[in-house]
Parts: structure tokens; C-alpha cells; sequence
């Protein structure tokens, strides 16, 4: 198979691009479900990493058999990053979602490359390069330009806020999450991080969904256990063992860059699943940051 003999450095480029269309699918996922029957954020939420849960625990067996012992320090940080990442990032977004469009969720959560690529400066002794510099430039015009419209809709400008505050923190968290993991993932490989701190979250989601929601609220038609699954695998599963492979041989830095891509594959897959329109900002937009993962990507 020609992807055998690719580089380290060409095989995470094409992995970071799959995990982002994975992550991309989860919206179109949502949507469908939402539109099938009435189902709540949380449940839904928590259906996706109930189906999620015995990968992991796979994973995460067969990955730690034959390893050393995870000291008391590798289990504080596999704590906080997992509470960080997919539970509190995506439970601050659901918060904000209340109060503002998706689109404008969308323009908000994706400074998350932006963050990452500055704690990694700020914080880690990072160098940013000029091609990275020029890759953020692009990937931001193109997703302010293809969710510009949507900000005519901030009639109240506290209730934007608001939920502004909470999308941005949901960013900030994932990219403390992003951040933090590139040391752990070198030390202890990016599967067996994935799988351990994935089962953080799933037990911090449980938790929340069992105090907001009765047990009975796992009942649901079959279509939503049908779009839960397909979350579980081509959403979850799937594309974070992809980033977090595709970290290991890129570092985060650049992976978080070419996640970018994410906004317009979701508007390309809005447009052909669901008959969503297609503005010509939105095809400027796509073209920007198409342009930013090319920068990115070539050697």
C-alpha cells in the first residue's frame, strides 16, 4: 500500500485532515438526530460516549498491558485533560449554543488553533514560524468571511455575550486540552493517552447527564441510537486516535492549523445532507482556508 512508505511528517498531515473530517461529520450527526425526534443535548451527548465507552476500554487495556506503571502525576494530568477536553469543552458549548447562532459558535470555537499555537509560544518556549503566522491569517479570514452574515443577528448584544463568554471558554478549554497533550502523548504513546483520558470524559459526561437528566431519557427512538453510534465512530472514535497519532508525528501546533478545514467540510456536508444553501461568502471563505492547510501542509 503507497501510504506504508510515506513520511512521519506526510502521514500526520493526512491524518490531521481525517480526524477534521470526522470532527466535521459531528454537527451533520447532531442535526439529523435533532430532526428525527426530540432529544436532548445532554442525552445525546452522553449516548455518543456510551456507544464510544468500549473502544476505549480496549484501547486502553491492550495499550497498557505491557507498559510501565502511570505515576500519581500521569494520573493528575490525565484528570484535568480529560475534564478539559471533551467533556468541559463540549458542555461549555452546548451552554453557549443557548444564547447564540451555530454559526457564530462555529467562528468562535475554531480560535482554538489560535490559542494552542500561542500557549505552545507563551507558555511551552515554542517558535512560531512565518508560515504558520501566514496559515492563521488565511484560515481566520476565510472562517470570519464565510460566518460574516451571521453576526447580524446579535440583537442583544448582552445575550451575545454571554454566550459568546461561554463558546470562548469551550475554545480555550480544548486548546488547553490540545496543548497539554503533545508531553503526554510522547510519554505515553498517543493511543494509550487517547483511550485513558477519553474514558475521563465519558465518566464526567455520565455524571452530568445523571444529575440533570432521569435514566429513562436513554430511551429513545432508533434512528437517535443509530445517529449516536455513527457519532461514536466516525465523530469520536475514529478521528481522536487520528489527532492524537497525527500530534505524535506533527506536532500540535501545526494539527490544530489543519483542523481548520473543519467549518467548511461542515458546510459542504450541510449543503449536500441536509439541502443547506451555500453563500458565496461561504465558498471565499472555504477558498481562504483551503489556501492556509496548503501553506501549512507543503514542505
Amino acid at each position: 500500500m503507497p501510504w506504508k512508505h510515506w513520511s512521519a511528517e506526510r502521514m500526520g498531515l493526512a491524518l490531521a485532515v481525517l480526524a477534521a473530517l470526522g470532527f466535521s461529520l459531528k454537527a451533520i450527526f447532531v442535526k439529523l438526530a435533532y430532526a428525527a425526534a426530540p432529544v436532548e443535548a445532554v442525552t445525546l451527548l452522553s449516548l455518543r460516549m456510551v456507544f464510544a465507552l468500549p473502544f476505549f476500554l480496549w484501547v486502553g487495556f491492550t495499550s497498557s498491558r505491557a507498559a510501565p506503571k502511570l505515576t500519581r502525576r500521569d494520573w493528575v494530568m490525565l484528570t484535568l485533560l480529560g475534564m478539559l477536553g471533551y467533556y468541559g469543552a463540549s458542555i461549555l458549548d452546548f451552554l453557549g449554543l443557548q444564547y447564540i447562532s451555530a454559526g457564530l459558535e462555529r467562528l468562535i470555537l475554531f480560535t482554538y488553533p489560535t490559542l494552542t499555537v500561542l500557549i505552545g509560544v507563551l507558555f511551552m518556549g515554542k517558535a512560531l514560524e512565518k508560515r504558520e503566522i501566514g496559515a492563521l491569517l488565511l484560515s481566520y479570514a476565510g472562517i470570519g468571511l464565510a460566518f460574516a452574515h451571521d453576526l447580524q443577528l446579535a440583537d442583544d448584544m448582552s445575550v451575545v455575550l454571554l454566550g459568546a463568554g461561554f463558546v470562548f471558554a469551550s475554545s480555550l478549554s480544548y486548546a488547553i486540552y490540545i496543548s497539554g497533550s503533545a508531553p503526554m502523548i510522547d510519554r505515553l504513546g498517543s493511543a494509550r493517552f487517547t483511550a485513558l483520558a477519553m474514558l475521563v470524559s465519558t465518566a464526567a459526561t455520565q455524571v452530568h447527564f445523571v444529575i440533570e437528566q432521569p435514566v429513562s431519557a436513554l430511551i429513545q427512538p432508533l434512528p437517535i441510537y443509530g445517529y449516536g453510534l455513527a457519532m461514536a465512530i466516525f465523530s469520536t472514535v475514529l478521528p481522536v486516535f487520528m489527532q492524537s497519532a497525527a500530534i505524535r508525528r506533527i506536532g500540535s501546533a501545526k494539527s490544530v492549523l489543519i483542523g481548520t478545514i473543519g467549518p467548511m467540510l461542515t458546510i459542504f456536508f450541510g449543503w449536500a445532507l441536509l439541502d443547506e444553501a451555500i453563500s458565496a461568502a461561504q465558498l471565499a471563505g472555504a477558498g481562504l482556508v483551503l489556501a492556509g492547510v496548503l501553506l501549512v501542509s507543503r514542505k
